[in-house]
């Protein structure tokens, strides 16, 4: 079940079906392949927002199967809220709901947030528009405005 590691390469904290396995379990998905579809989908969207070292620090983090979905997709040109990257996988998931899109989002980026730990996670918070804490299962804080 578990790949084998070559050692002195440097490995992601989980292997990709172990990944899957974990979305999966969480999001209460009744086949690996739907975990599996619900990922690939949620990743994209995250590829498409995330930009810079932090997008590169998170593919790190993951599986390579994982960071090639996340890799692949060209960062767009406006950045979405948290609502509006719900609806971008609504959009691109036949036959979901806002509703079902904010489930998978959440099933994802919950374990995605566990792989990239707690720094790299501030970190990607930092870089994208309010609304996405929640979807990484973390609390969100209101930001403060800054002194004129």
């Amino acid at each position: 079940m578990f790949q084998q590691r070559r050692p002195g390469r440097r490995q992601p904290g989980m292997t990709y079906d172990e990944l899957i396995e974990a979305v999966r379990y969480d999001g209460l998905y009744p086949t690996r392949e739907r975990a599996e579809e619900v990922t690939r989908t949620v990743l994209a969207a995250l590829g498409r927002q995330l930009t810079g070292e932090e997008r590169v620090a998170l593919a790190a983090a993951l599986p390579r199967r994982a960071a090639r979905v996340l890799a692949a997709e060209i960062p767009g040109p406006e950045r979405l809220t948290g609502w509006g990257f719900v609806k971008d996988i609504a959009a691109h998931t036949p036959e979901s709901t806002p509703a079902t899109a904010r489930w998978d989002a959440g099933s994802v980026l919950g374990i995605i947030g566990r792989a990239a730990g707690p720094e790299l996670l501030r970190r990607i918070l930092g870089q994208l528009p309010e609304g996405y804490a929640l979807l990484f299962g973390q609390a969100e804080l209101a930001r403060r405005p800054q002194p004129a």
